[in-house]
């Protein structure tokens, strides 16, 4: 029976065979990508995901209220409370 000190030993040494295996296989790989891509002229732009999200379908809300304060609001959702008990029509962006 091995003690625990040699089973030790043994993990770290499959740790390092490991992290070389790996090492080679993804160099490996990258070699293949890169042929391929030079194959089918693939730019990269074609692989890599967009970096940014897609727009809302709905768009920015442009602002229809501003008070004195710089409070806007688009018109949409509910009402903020800066506008509560007055009448909204006077804070109008036109």
């Amino acid at each position: 029976m091995s003690t625990y000190k040699e089973l030790h030993e043994q993990i770290e040494s499959l740790k390092k065979d490991a992290k070389e295996a790996r090492s080679k296989e993804i160099k490996d790989v990258i070699e293949q990508i890169k042929k391929l891509m030079a194959e089918y002229d693939l730019p990269l732009e074609d692989i890599q995901p967009s970096s940014f999200r897609k727009k809302s379908k709905r768009g920015i809300s442009n602002v229809q209220f501003r008070d004195e304060f710089g409070n806007t609001w688009s018109g949409r959702g509910r009402l903020p409370a800066w506008l509560k008990g007055k009448n909204k029509e006077q804070f109008r962006v036109r």
